[in-house]
């Protein structure tokens, strides 16, 4: 064989094993492919840490929207899981509140009341829980509602989209990283703060008070309300420069609206894990060169694959690491734990719909539930009959015909909607049991074999 095609079926074979070696991979988890209305998207994971800090969730609506979190935990489970369990109900009722309706000020109080009741979260369980008080979360909270994608985020999780325009594909990162390395946001701290020399301090990388990178999360009461940080009864976890009468970490999420074009093809959410190992460039490229069928387990695993090397060894090599930090043989010295979400825009409206259940993904568990969406009056209002859909789709495609041979199409798909009418509405005695294909059927002269 050739040298470069030898090359070539080694490379394809290393990242064929690659992908094998993902599903071995005890502490790595996907769901490969799945539908919400108008397009699919998949999900991944990889733990490094003794416990899994990362969670992540897909909300599928069977019409009109998409809900997507990735919440990066630190200092503990609680505060992730906490979001996980809560926010996207919040974001229900106050939907709810605003007329069954959803907009960019539904999603930031959701993201505010989420804050509080976790406040009284710690207050309640924090005899319990001694640790509560130091735990947080970085949140990226997205919802597609009607064509308009809404998005809260706090901390340094990531939104990115890929745009193509002339075949050529683009990334857009719709989410600014609340990461104190980045010199931007240590501007931003030194201006919110005049006067405190230690609100940034370089300690393993740029903090907040020396403690913590992200500037902006859920929890992390500690470094919000004053009271929790001295008091005798509550545990010392950090020692902090000097005590400080506001707040160093903020709970005010970035909001974004962007209204989604044709152009715009998917979305990549994902937790730092991910981009501490590729940049927006290259996962987008990956998600466009490659079938979308596991999509997100290929985005995970080119980033292990990554980590590994940057330790010369062979992912394989590094699946015999458990979680935890434990020096050479830890997990959490190789990588981070990574949440990633991929989900498909496909904004050509088919025929028929495929019919999309309300269901509810979670990046932690296996397989679906049924989604709070199922009881909201959000999806519920707006449920069509089979027929009803189809109307509305002849509508729509036979509408605004001019030329001789349109107008003779747009005469047989009146003729056939109006065959159709005659056939909605409530039942009576006679029509039961009339098959809704009848009208198509006889309108084709299809025929029964």
């Amino acid at each position: 064989m050739h040298k470069v095609l030898q090359t070539v079926v080694n490379l394809f074979k290393r990242k064929n094993d690659d992908l094998i070696a993902f599903d071995e991979d005890p502490y790595t988890r996907s769901i490969n492919l799945e539908r919400h209305c108008f397009g699919e998207f998949s999900m991944a994971n990889a733990q490094a840490n003794t416990i899994m800090e990362d969670q992540s969730q897909v909300e599928v609506a069977s019409h009109n929207a998409l809900y997507l979190g990735v919440y990066d935990g630190h200092g503990g489970v609680e505060a992730s899981l906490y979001v996980l369990n809560n926010l996207f109900n919040n974001l229900l009722r106050f939907a709810h509140d605003n007329d069954n309706a959803i907009a960019e000020a539904t999603l930031r109080e959701a993201v505010a009341d989420t804050e509080r009741r976790f406040f009284d979260y710690v207050l309640n369980n924090i005899v319990q829980i001694r640790t509560i008080g130091k735990v947080g979360t970085c949140c990226l909270a997205g919802v597609l509602w009607k064509g308009v994608l809404y998005i809260a985020n706090l901390g340094d999780s990531r939104a990115v989209i890929g745009s193509v325009v002339n075949r050529r594909v683009s990334a857009v990162q719709l989410t600014t990283d609340h990461n104190c390395n980045d010199p931007v946001i240590r501007e931003e701290l030194v201006s919110l703060h005049p006067g405190d020399d230690t609100i940034v301090m370089e300690k393993n990388g740029w903090r907040v008070k020396g403690i913590i990178m992200v500037s902006r999360s859920i929890g992390d009461t500690y470094l919000k309300r004053p009271p929790f940080l001295l008091p005798a009864s509550f545990p010392s976890y950090e020692k902090v420069p000097d005590p400080f009468e506001r707040g160093v970490v903020s709970a005010e999420p970035e909001m974004l609206t962007r209204v989604i074009e044709e152009t715009d093809k998917f979305l990549i959410f994902a937790s730092d894990g991910l981009w501490e190992l590729m940049s927006n460039d290259q996962a987008v490229q990956i998600v466009h060169k490659n079938p979308r069928n596991g999509i997100a387990k290929r985005l995970v695993t080119t980033a292990l694959v990554e980590a590994a090397r940057r330790r010369n060894v062979k992912y394989r090599a590094m699946m015999t690491t458990t979680p935890g930090k434990e020096p050479n043989v830890g997990r959490r010295t190789f990588h981070d734990d990574i949440s990633v979400i991929v989900v498909f825009l496909d904004n050509k409206t088919p025929l028929i719909k495929k019919h999309v259940h309300d269901l509810s993904y979670r990046g932690s568990t296996d397989g679906s539930q049924p989604s709070g969406f199922a009881l909201s009056a959000l999806t519920v209002a707006e449920s069509h009959s089979f027929t009803g859909d189809l109307k509305k789709s002849f509508k729509k495609r036979f509408k605004g015909s001019t030329s001789k041979g349109q107008s003779s199409r747009s005469a047989e798909g009146l003729h056939l909607l109006l065959d159709m009418e005659g056939d909605s509405g409530d039942q009576t005695e006679s029509s039961k049991g009339k098959n809704p294909w009848d009208p198509v059927r006889k309108h084709l002269k299809w025929k029964k074999h």
